[in-house]
Formats: C-alpha cells, structure tokens, sequence
C-alpha cells in the first residue's frame, strides 16, 4: 500500500480493476477545503490515458511491473510471439497488447511487462527509437525547402511514417516509437 504522499513518475498502481502507471502527478492545497493531488494515469494494459484526483492521504495498492527482455519471433493467427532470451520460453501476446506492432522487426528486442505478483503478461514496450529503411516515398521536389513540409513514406516493415521532403528511397531513418515521428537520417 502506499499513499498519495508516496507518488511518483512511473509508479505502477492497482486502480478500478487495472494497472496503471503514473505520468504525472500534481499536490494541490486550495485555500479552502483539503488538499488533493491531480493525476494523469496511464493503462499498462490498454495504452488509455486518464486524469484522476485523488484526496491527500488517500492509499492506493502498488503493483510491481518487471520488464523482461524478449527477442521478437514472428506473427501468426495467435498474436506476436516474443522469446526470452534468458530462458528460451515463448510469450505470445494479441496485437492490441502490443503497441505500434508495424514498427516491430524480426530480431527486434522489446521489454514485455510482468505483473510480478500473478506472473501475468499485461503488456509490451519497444525500444525508443527503431532504425528502419524506407523502401517507397514519392521524390522530393527540388528547392522546396522553405516550408517544414512532411511526406508519407513506407517503411521496411510497411509502416506508413511522415518524414522531411529530402528523405529519399533506400534511406535509413530513426523513427520514435512512441508517436511514430520521424526523428532523423541515419547515416550509413
């Protein structure tokens, strides 16, 4: 159990019959009545995003998150199989567990989160960034370079990714995972 006072980026918490994590939090002491902390909370499960208040003082129940490294294997009818790369065993997880799944490349290493408690899969994190090779863009019209204008690209995986007009074909680009933005070249 911890209490409001004990709250923190990244705390892991059991709330309304999930887990979530904590992205930002916020102590408020009005003027008048009693102090409140403001949350922004994060599904471990889902991905959803929710703001809560809580009342100062108030005890929530801590989860304990363990992230395993796995080692993506393939893709079939059953979800994405990821194998860890300790102990060889196997963890197969619905696409919607796993985040911006497009992005994901054979070999790939990825953290699968664990409920320690239950030994319980409740999600997967990819890397921050992923260097991917663009396969199709439209060419990049010469001298168009007043505006910061953005073009679709494919990627290797088959991933459509915004990027910069000078980004051509067979360039190597770092994406961010976490809004799949481009982030820069990379340099062969």
């Amino acid at each position: 159990m911890a209490s409001t006072a004990d709250f923190k980026n990244g705390l892991c918490i059991e709330f309304n019959n999930d887990i979530f994590q904590i992205i930002e939090f916020q102590h408020v002491k009005p003027g008048k009545g009693p102090a409140f902390v403001r949350t922004k909370l994060k599904s471990i499960r889902s991905g959803k995003v929710i703001d809560n208040t809580f009342t100062a003082g108030h005890k929530v129940t801590t989860a304990r998150i363990e992230r395993r490294q796995h080692q993506y294997s393939y893709a079939d009818d059953m979800g994405f199989h990821f194998m860890d790369t300790t102990t060889w065993e196997e963890v197969a997880l619905p696409g919607e567990q796993v985040p911006n799944n497009d992005l994901l490349q054979d070999g790939m290493n990825v953290d699968i989160l664990f409920h320690a408690e239950v030994e319980e899969v409740v999600g997967c994190e990819l890397a921050q960034f992923v260097e991917l090779e663009v396969t199709y863009t439209e060419p990049g019209i010469k001298g168009d370079t007043a505006t910061n204008t953005l073009k679709p690209a494919t990627v290797e995986t088959g991933a459509n990714i915004m990027v910069p007009l000078f980004v051509n074909q067979g360039d190597v680009i770092k994406v961010n995972t976490m809004d799949r933005s481009y982030s820069e070249r990379v340099k062969k």
